[in-house]
């Protein structure tokens, strides 16, 4: 296995895992939480995963690409292209749906959790479940390209 398929699954396999974390335990937890609080660790959250995604997410696709290419010649680069197609989705319809709630949530003040406040949380939430199942997705097409 050489340099570019081990930083391939460790770049996107951590964020997966970050996504899944977040789905699974952060989101959970912060449900428990009064309002106050909750609002502020969303937009604690909001405002750390804002920054840092946009870029974890940009050197995944360019990790994928960069696999697409040098497989280019290989009987599996069609799973490099899914999975690259596949990230590239989940990147546009963050861009269209999940990062705007997330933006709204980092602006929101400390006891500006308002029912609607809560409904978009509860949207986006359901909204990354999906976009981590989707990765997943790319994720074993990933895998099957580097004959894990």
């Amino acid at each position: 296995m050489n340099l570019l398929n081990v930083a391939t699954i460790l770049c996107i396999g951590l964020l997966i895992g970050v996504e899944l974390a977040v789905s699974a335990f952060v989101n959970p937890v912060l449900w428990k939480l009064d309002f106050a609080a909750q609002a502020q660790a969303i937009r604690l959250f909001a405002r750390r995963f804002g920054m840092a995604m946009p870029v974890w997410y940009t050197a995944g696709l360019l990790l994928l690409l960069s696999e697409t290419i040098t497989h280019r010649h290989e009987s599996l680069v069609v799973q490099f292209g899914v999975a690259t197609a596949i990230w590239g989705a989940v990147i546009a319809l963050s861009l269209l749906s999940l990062v705007p709630i997330n933006n709204r949530m980092a602006r929101m003040d400390a006891d500006g959790l308002t029912q609607n406040a809560q409904r978009e949380h509860r949207k986006w939430d359901a909204l990354h479940r999906v976009r981590v199942g989707v990765l997943a997705v790319s994720m074993i097409f990933i895998l099957a390209g580097i004959g894990i």
